[in-house]
């Protein structure tokens, strides 16, 4: 009886050392990659340059999509921004599935593999140095869109929905990347991880509202593609006040992605293992 006892208390003193092991060794790993950010320059830049990229392409050459009868904002900068931002976003997510197939071709994952911490940490680390580097492209682009004449009728409360909206991004983009780069195991996945990416964005309500698509193939792409949802809860603060019939369908789009795109990461974590 004794025997029994004792064992069962040494079992749940593995299962607690090892829950409270997930956030130290994410966090170690969320501080390893952004002192990598800073010194590989290149795996940052692109979220950078990109997302103003995006700003000065768009919102000229599709300035006069403003006129179209019910659009819902008289300032092109105002429509885009959002969508630039979540652009920003998605590479923030890239750059964790970069760096995890750098690790895996150099050997430093297979050490992560080998010591005795949370499976779900090192996938844990990834997402949330992704949902960090998220915060970049939101400041850079609303900051440059402000000074040349954008407005945010919501207010405070538009930026912050924006920056959820960007984060959720941000993580989902980085499952897509981390469940290619786990099942090619290496960094030249990157090709494919960005058309996934670039597809998803760009089928969407990115450039013109669903109502300037009807009788289009592009209608019926947009409408079930979930970052239309979110594009519009991104929005919903920049073409007029926040409301909860633009919210809540984005953080419900925000969610099944992750779920779904959570289990296809972890799935190719686990053949890893195998």
């Amino acid at each position: 009886m004794t025997t029994t006892s004792s064992s069962a208390v040494a079992d749940r003193a593995r299962v607690t050392e090892s829950s409270a092991g997930v956030v130290p060794v994410a966090l170690a790993l969320m501080r390893r990659s952004l002192i990598g950010t800073v010194r590989i320059p290149a795996t940052f830049i692109p979220m950078i340059v990109m997302p103003l990229f995006f700003v000065v392409a768009f919102g000229g050459a599709f300035s006069s999509v403003t006129l179209l009868p019910g659009f819902p904002t008289d300032n092109i900068l105002n429509w885009v921004a959002p969508f630039s931002v979540l652009q920003g976003a998605s590479f923030a997510g890239f750059g964790s599935a970069f760096g995890a197939g750098r690790d895996l071709e150099n050997g430093f994952f297979d050490r992560l593999l080998l010591a005795p911490s949370p499976r779900v940490a090192l996938i844990l680390g990834a997402l949330g140095y992704s949902a960090l580097r998220a915060f970049v492209p939101t400041v850079i682009v609303v900051t440059a869109v402000l000074l040349t004449g954008a407005s945010v009728p919501g207010g405070v409360l538009a930026l912050l929905v924006l920056l959820v909206a960007a984060m959720g991004v941000a993580v989902s983009s980085g499952l897509w990347g981390l469940g290619v780069v786990y099942r090619a195991r290496t960094q030249r996945a990157g090709g494919l991880i960005q058309v996934g990416i670039f597809t998803a964005m760009f089928l969407s309500v990115g450039l013109v509202p669903l109502s300037q698509m009807e009788g289009t193939w592009l209608y019926w792409a947009a409408r079930v593609n979930p970052i239309t949802a979110v594009l519009g809860m991104a929005r919903s603060g920049f073409v007029g006040e926040v409301s909860l019939d633009a919210v809540l369908p984005g953080l419900g789009a925000l969610v099944i992605m992750i779920a779904l795109l959570g289990w296809f990461a972890w799935r190719g974590f686990r053949r890893l293992e195998g």
